[in-house]
């Protein structure tokens, strides 16, 4: 049975040609369409979609002002956004992962972009990851992790030493970072690096929102950005990201435009390789929600030369069960769990100064 997608668009010519988009995949259809978000809710109040493709700037009521009736309603829906990569746009799509939204997409310029394979490509995909996970039962996902992984026991927490903590995340991964980032303490006694899978300009905003209701420090990693304890530095949109060593025995971001990684930049296999000649003496892992494997092949590379302990986040509160299983099935991981546990395990394991 096709899953039902509704396409929320002020522009009749973007309305099609995302429903062209959606209705060229034998597993989706795009079942209805509205001119604003307004048109939308009332849809919303009484029919029920797999999915939501909703714009964010609209007349009557945006893609925001939607999400917030929504979640005050309590209406459920699987909300993905689709938005320009301008400031402001990027603004209000990260807020609108606090309001529900599940992941985005960012919108072409153009029409003929609109139409290109890149922009039909990224829609799918994040559709399609989305709704098969959206319709894993929850007593499937528990038999994935409870029948197929092995926890590592071998490694206990390092109590003391220079540590740091290297985190991935991708699709569901700016929701999930909500969850994550406001909980950490303002004296973690180690940097945060982070590799959200993210177009040029999101990450500034993302960085920036967490910044504002987080007691740590968060912003966009810059070239030479020297580490601190107590800081999140979030690797750029466009850019890998890679840890380096200074003469002096500090670290600093060292930011590159090599060719993407599978279609990734940044890339968090990148991020975990450099850290092979850091001076850390113990690297905290951690893989959140998220499509494929990246992450995987770095972090294991990285095991054979450094301490490692690795943290995943467990089936059930991922968006997308993708880079969390890929860890855990490698038999390297020493603790899976909830989204809503991931913060206090990461302070566990690193400590407060």
């Amino acid at each position: 049975m096709k899953k039902n997608i509704l396409v929320v668009d002020d522009s009749a010519l973007m309305r099609r040609v995302i429903c062209d988009i959606i209705n060229s995949e034998g597993t989706f259809q795009a079942t209805d369409v509205c001119r604003d978000g307004l048109e939308a809710y009332e849809k919303l109040k009484t029919t029920t979609y797999d999915a939501v493709v909703l714009d964010v700037n609209m007349p009557k009521m945006d893609g925001l002002e939607l999400l917030e009736r929504l979640q005050k309603e309590k209406i459920k829906a699987t909300v993905i956004m689709v938005s320009t990569e301008t400031t402001k746009d990027a603004e209000v799509t990260i807020l609108a992962m606090e309001r529900g939204a599940i992941d985005f997409v960012a919108k072409p310029m153009n029409i003929i972009e609109a139409k290109g394979e890149r922009f039909k490509a990224k829609l799918v995909s994040v559709l399609k990851a989305v709704l098969k996970d959206s319709r894993t039962t929850q007593s499937n996902r528990v038999g994935v992790t409870t029948g197929r992984i092995t926890l590592r026991k071998t490694t206990q927490p390092v109590k003391g030493g220079n540590k740091i903590v290297a985190l991935a995340c991708s699709t569901g991964g700016p929701k999930a970072l909500q969850s994550v980032i406001p909980y950490l303490p303002k004296n973690l006694d180690a940097p945060i690096v982070l590799v959200q899978h993210m177009p040029v300009g999101f990450t500034k905003s993302m960085a920036d929102r967490l910044n504002e209701v987080s007691s740590i420090k968060v912003k966009e990693a810059e070239e030479g950005d020297i580490l601190e304890k107590g800081n999140v530095y979030i690797a750029p949109g466009g850019k890998h990201m890679e840890v380096k060593k200074c003469p002096d025995g500090k670290h600093k971001i060292q930011l590159n435009e090599m060719p993407p990684i599978g279609g990734l930049r940044p890339c968090a296999n990148i991020t975990y390789d450099s850290l092979r000649t850091c001076g850390y003496d113990q690297i905290v892992c951690v893989v959140l929600t998220g499509m494929g494997a990246d992450g995987t092949n770095g972090i294991l590379s990285l095991s054979k030369s450094k301490s490692v302990y690795v943290i995943a986040q467990n089936a059930e509160t991922c968006v997308v069960y993708g880079m969390p299983k890929a860890i855990a099935e490698t038999g390297i991981v020493n603790e899976v769990v909830p989204l809503t546990e991931i913060a206090q395990t990461i302070t566990k394991n690193v400590g407060v100064q």
